[in-house]
């Protein structure tokens, strides 16, 4: 069996609880929110893991003042919190009573959006960390087997690939018939189940909510509100447009993503490396591995993408301050943009372009622009 695999965002978590009463560690359901707790939880002598989804473990939590009294000198770590979002204002007097960093390791598997409560009774008192699936470079696999299962450790480390296909596939059926409903939403599963999969089919296109609507016999409103609540649960990337002063024409409706690739394929049914090979959205299914690993790999950085109806275009803005920089994803070990990508960057003007594409090493195709394997660019930009 498969031991405990280092995280990059541990170190990020440990300063959060050195210097907050509470962190909140939240990222989809699977991703390793809990093994990672439990690791940290060692250098913490007495702290205590609760999950809310144990019987026992929730009935411990039935007089909160008493257990927090009880527990006082450690840090308490309750898993799956958006089951019992009731507890944050009592979450408030105990942190004020405790006085001290590091009381409160939450753990949950929605934003704190969706868990409201949070942003509005822990505010100044909390911090917030997101832990995606494994990244490229904590997997330990090659990058067409991660390209393929997608970041979910039990998909990423199952025997086979047809294994991996039957845990996504059971993932899938237990986000939309039993995580949905627990987050309070009446949404048909058969429902929700036709929208990620159009999801799937239009990935990395523009969101066109009206058409998907009528598809689905339902308003255009409606689908955004799904679409936000995939978003809120860490398995959709609604990616925005770049939107410079440049007098021209711009797209401004976001790129929609299916988050993992291994679930994109999945919902496309796409089990083997030669299904991915030869499916059309191989693409875009590359764009969305690379975008996702650059995002978690730069955090500070606003993301968009550039778009203008004269067909100038890029896959990824990155900026922050002055400070600008392009990404394009090409899935092909020969790449050759077009005409469009150098008009983008004469619009931008970025610091430095790269193309992620699955090439062995980097090399230049003109000044300030350069081909490259994703963990070069990424070790670039950081």
């Amino acid at each position: 069996m498969q031991g405990y695999i280092p995280r990059k965002i541990e170190s990020e978590v440990l300063s959060r609880l050195s210097t907050n009463p509470a962190t909140a560690l939240l990222g989809p359901r699977q991703c390793g929110k809990s093994t990672l707790a439990k690791e940290l939880l060692k250098r913490f002598p007495g702290s205590v893991y609760l999950d809310l989804e144990n019987t026992a473990d929730l009935n411990k939590l039935s007089d909160p003042p008493l257990f927090f009294e009880t527990n006082s000198e450690h840090l308490v770590c309750i898993d799956e919190i958006q089951r019992k979002p009731d507890l944050f204002p009592v979450f408030r007097s105990i942190l004020d009573t405790g006085d001290r960093n590091g009381q409160l390791l939450l753990l949950g598997s929605a934003s704190r959006d969706l868990i409201r409560q949070s942003s509005e009774t822990l505010a100044g008192r909390i911090s917030y960390v997101e832990l995606t699936p494994f990244l490229l470079d904590e997997a330990g696999t090659s990058i067409s087997e991660f390209w393929l299962r997608g970041g979910f450790p039990r998909s990423l480390l199952a025997g086979s690939d047809a294994l991996s296909s039957r845990w996504r596939n059971d993932f899938i059926r237990t986000f939309l018939e039993r995580d949905i409903p627990q987050l309070g939403f009446s949404i048909p599963a058969e429902s929700m189940r036709h929208l990620w999969t159009m999801c799937a089919h239009t990935h990395g296109q523009l969101l066109n909510a009206s058409k998907i609507g009528e598809s689905l016999g339902v308003s255009h409103h409606t689908i955004r509100k799904y679409i936000e609540i995939l978003e809120q649960t860490f398995l959709l990337r609604s990616l925005k447009p770049y939107l410079p002063n440049t007098g021209k024409r711009l797209t401004k409706s976001p790129r929609i993503y299916i988050r993992d690739t291994g679930l994109l394929h999945a919902l496309l049914d796409i089990e083997t490396w030669n299904d991915l090979l030869g499916h059309p959205v191989r693409g875009a299914s590359w764009e969305a591995m690379v975008i996702e690993n650059i995002v978690a790999a730069m955090p500070s950085y606003r993301c968009s993408y550039y778009r203008t109806s004269a067909g100038a275009e890029v896959d990824l803005v990155l900026e922050k301050g002055g400070r600008r920089f392009v990404i394009e994803c090409k899935a092909s070990t020969a790449p050759a943009p077009g005409s469009g990508f150098w008009n983008a960057l004469e619009d931008i003007k970025p610091e430095k372009t790269w193309i992620a594409a699955p090439v062995d090493e980097a090399y230049s195709i003109k000044k300030s622009v350069i081909v490259a394997p994703l963990a070069a660019i990424i070790e670039d930009l950081k």
